[in-house]
């Protein structure tokens, strides 16, 4: 039974992944023109919104510790990853350093899937609720300047 419950929670999440792609995907190559070569070797940094509700803040920290750290530092080109809270708005931003965009984006996107239902379930269970509480609110990407 419990076996059943998760694999539809993957097909769920799998479907509605599929759907964001495609719903953006028109706009893909447009996004990808504006790309700026000149970046390419250049360190940056992975950015993350969520909506983390300050109730669930402790056992989203955990799962990010457990689930999401080991997992990121055997990524090659991984640098580093800070974690900042905003408990008025009851977000949080994460900000992981990678060497160069080629090594963070040679990262399948099937295995980072893999990593976020596992994540998902650990949260899930952890806080005996039917689905993930933590929205992504925003994702994108940083270089230093200067």
């Amino acid at each position: 039974m419990k076996l059943n419950i998760i694999f539809i929670n993957f097909v769920k999440y799998f479907l509605t992944n599929c759907l964001i792609l495609l719903i953006f995907y028109s706009n893909y190559m447009s996004v990808n023109a504006f790309t700026m070569n000149k970046y390419e070797d250049q360190s940056i940094f992975e950015e993350l919104r969520l909506s983390v509700p300050f109730e669930y803040k402790e056992t989203w920290l955990k799962a990010e510790k457990e689930i999401w750290e080991p997992w990121l530092a055997g990524q090659e080109g991984f640098l580093r990853r800070d974690i900042f809270y905003n408990k008025e708005k009851g977000e949080a931003l994460i900000l992981l350093n990678w060497k160069n965009k080629k090594l963070w984006k040679n990262i399948s996107i099937e295995e980072v899937n893999e990593i976020q239902f596992i994540f998902e379930e650990n949260v899930k269970e952890s806080l005996k609720v039917s689905k993930n509480p933590f929205k992504l609110i925003y994702e994108g990407e940083l270089y230093k300047e200067g």
